[in-house]
């Protein structure tokens, strides 16, 4: 079979899919960020070597350059491992068909050369390449450095198969890239120099692209024969046996009748793969206040900073939250055919997740760091969290009719799974409402005022919780039936 066929095959299960048109609203929305992305690197590409040559301007901008390729590894390693789709085709038919079985390996492996991580470095490099000659380099050399760095690139794509089959490694690989900014941070050791010589050998020397060009060579290799290792029919069907680890949840009792939904979403977190992706990004939610809190210009707008602290202590609410029902769509009509109250299903979420917004708070603490204001503000952004964004956030969820596979290895970023264009309009007054209801009273009386308003925005939620509660439930009531008959729907 050759590799048009392929193509053929694959374009045809995407168009004839269930689920093509429903999702095309999502997929032009991906397209557009991709664009603004890609646009993003070609002029990063252009404006990179007059950056570097404007803000040191007694040291060589491409050597400069080269010393910071280091992070671009390791950040697009990271950023890989947790956004892009390792490549997927339903293999069980060809396993009965008389197809080689090197030819779909084969294919599966240069479908990744597609991926949008590896056309966004060329979208960056090639202008990069381009003003270098501009500005005198020699071009063959030129050339050659960029070939080194395709390498590179494509080095970085097999890798990240790997990283996903050891978790270990992925972690390593942050702790390096940590370590490595810390270090330079304060000051103690800065690995970009040593790091710099070898990409700057592929144009100094030339000969040394032969490292990468064996790393891609190599990464292939190894992938190529994991892949066929597990290529059979019997590994397909074989029943796939877990073990899964008890816990005690006992100290759950004391919430009385929620303590049996609680319980199954603890469970359920922590025994599949797809929340569990869930959980560790609610987890970097948490630094999200380093990219405003560092920075002097957002001091003189503090309504970002309102914005941050909704990002902070809300990481749980809203990669988890978004997705209710949706967790449960693999087994929702059995539960809709119990004796189960739904303000008591609705509740336990909502508590759920007001309880990690009282841990995400807690494990804030360090950035008192930055100030007492600071650490006010992020306290007024649990608040709102808990009072008023939580009940958005479950309100957003009547209206999300989207399944969920739990134990679907898709990127926690990425996957679109359990997403519609909905969520997008949900989402609004999630962000915008809280900067409106600091902002206000900031700008006609203080910065306290925006706090407490703020706060007590969260504080009003909870005093009207059972109102918001029944209004909730009549609305999931009302699409109950909808909902079922949609999470029946498989891709």
């Amino acid at each position: 079979m050759t590799t048009t066929q392929f193509l053929s095959l694959e374009w045809k299960q995407f168009r004839r899919s269930s689920f093509f048109k429903k999702g095309l609203a999502i997929k032009i929305l991906m397209i557009l960020a991709g664009l603004y992305f890609a646009a993003i690197a070609v002029f990063g590409g252009i404006g990179i070597f007059f950056i570097f040559k404007k803000a040191i301007p007694d040291q060589d901008p491409f050597l400069m350059i080269n010393n910071y390729m280091v992070y671009w590894v390791l950040g697009d390693l990271a950023l890989r491992y947790f956004m892009q789709q390792l490549p997927v085709m339903n293999i069980k038919p060809m396993l009965l068909l008389p197809v080689k079985r090197h030819a779909v390996i084969k294919f599966l492996l240069l479908k990744t050369s597609f991926s949008f991580f590896n056309i966004l470095p060329l979208l960056f490099f090639i202008p990069l390449s381009i003003v270098l000659m501009v500005q005198g380099y020699g071009p063959l050399m030129v050339l050659i450095w960029f070939i080194g760095v395709l390498a590179i690139s494509f080095s970085i794509n097999f890798l990240n198969f790997i990283l996903n089959k050891n978790s270990k490694a992925f972690y390593i690989v942050i702790a390096l890239l940590a370590s490595s900014i810390g270090l330079k941070y304060f000051g103690i050791f800065d690995i970009t120099p040593h790091t710099g010589v070898l990409f700057y050998s592929f144009f100094e020397l030339g000969y040394t692209i032969l490292i990468p060009l064996f790393a891609v060579v190599l990464l292939f290799k190894m992938n190529y024969r994991l892949l066929r290792k597990n290529f059979y029919i019997d590994g397909a069907v074989k029943a796939k046996k877990e073990k899964f680890q008890n816990y005690n949840l006992e100290f759950l009792n004391r919430f009385g009748t929620l303590a049996t939904f609680l319980k199954n979403d603890i469970k359920m977190i922590t025994r599949n793969a797809r929340p569990k992706q869930v959980l560790i990004m609610s987890f970097l939610f948490l630094f999200y206040g380093l990219i405003f809190y560092t920075q002097d210009t957002y001091k003189n707008m503090p309504a970002f900073l309102a914005f941050a602290s909704i990002f902070v202590t809300g990481g749980f609410l809203i990669t988890f939250g978004q997705l209710v029902p949706s967790w449960d769509s693999e087994y929702y009509k059995l539960m809709m055919s119990q004796n189960v109250s739904y303000k008591k299903y609705l509740e336990s979420k909502w508590l759920l997740m007001a309880l990690a917004c009282v841990a995400s708070f807690i494990l804030s603490t360090p950035y008192i760091y930055f100030g007492w204001d600071i650490y006010a503000m992020i306290a007024a952004g649990a608040s709102f969290n808990i009072g008023l964004n939580s009940f958005i956030t479950l309100y957003g969820g009547a209206l999300n009719r989207v399944p969920v596979e739990l134990n679907q290895k898709a990127k926690a970023f990425s996957n679109t799974q359990g997403f519609n264009p909905t969520q997008l309009l949900i989402s609004l007054p999630k962000i915008l409402g809280p900067m409106l209801i600091f902002y206000v009273p900031y700008k006609l009386i203080n910065f306290n005022a925006g706090i407490i308003a703020l706060t007590l925005s969260g504080i009003l939620g909870l005093i009207f919780k059972s109102y918001f509660l029944n209004f909730i439930e009549k609305t999931y009531q009302k699409t109950k039936y909808k909902t079922i008959a949609a999470f029946s729907e498989k891709k």
